[in-house]
């Protein structure tokens, strides 16, 4: 069987994931679950050892530092900490997300299906109902992100490709641009899915996209 090349892993990407929005408001805190998932063609004992050691999880996330166990923290280079809160090999584990002075819990299940297994990434955060940065970004912001991880790890199962030694470079790239474009417009669709007014998740989307291809928001 031919392995399919990066270029079709990528192009192929926005279709082969689930995404999901909900959001809950009252006059005070507005709380958000961002639902990520997609199936990958490999073991649950394979899929658990790419998601929780340091060697692998560097080869298609980030360098991950720390006491990865029940009750350790850890440490994503140039991104978030925080603690591991739970912890159900080789099916499940919940952490903590500090970053900027902020917490929010990740949630990661894997569920076999057939010859392949289901990663599925649960992303809460509370926060003020009126925070300026979900007005601006939406889901976006962090779920285009999820997005790239997935590919990354896409690649890394499928392809055997590690993470490029320059991510900013990667998305410089013909391909990677039109992934993240098309990665924040399912954002925005699950946005409005979610109750956003379609107007107001579209300009979201549109200044997500600017922000991670560094340009101007249209």
């Amino acid at each position: 069987m031919t392995q399919p090349s990066d270029h079709h892993i990528i192009a192929s990407q926005p279709d082969e994931v689930r995404r999901e929005l909900t959001v809950k408001r009252d006059e005070k805190k507005q709380h958000t679950v961002q639902t990520i998932g997609q199936s990958y063609p490999t073991t649950l004992e394979d899929l658990w050892e790419a998601c929780t050691q340091a060697d692998r999880l560097e080869r298609w996330f980030a360098p991950v530092s720390g006491d990865l166990q029940l009750g350790g923290r850890y440490h994503v280079e140039g991104n978030a900490s925080g603690e591991v809160v739970a912890c159900d090999p080789p099916r499940s584990f919940t952490v903590t997300w500090e970053n900027a002075g902020d917490s929010s819990q990740l949630a990661v299940r894997l569920t076999p299906e057939g010859d392949r297994v289901r990663l599925t990434l649960e992303h809460e955060h509370t926060g003020d109902a009126d925070s300026e940065f979900w007005t601006q970004f939406g889901p976006g912001a962090t779920g285009v992100g999820w997005d790239l991880a997935l590919l990354g790890l896409a690649l890394h199962l499928v392809a055997g490709k590690d993470r490029p030694d320059d991510p900013s470079a990667f998305a410089r790239t013909g391909p990677a641009q039109q992934f993240i474009r098309a990665a924040s417009g399912r954002w925005a669709e699950a946005s409005v899915r979610a109750g956003t007014p379609e107007e107001d998740a579209t300009a979201a989307a549109n200044r997500t996209t600017a922000f991670y291809l560094g340009e101007e928001p249209a």
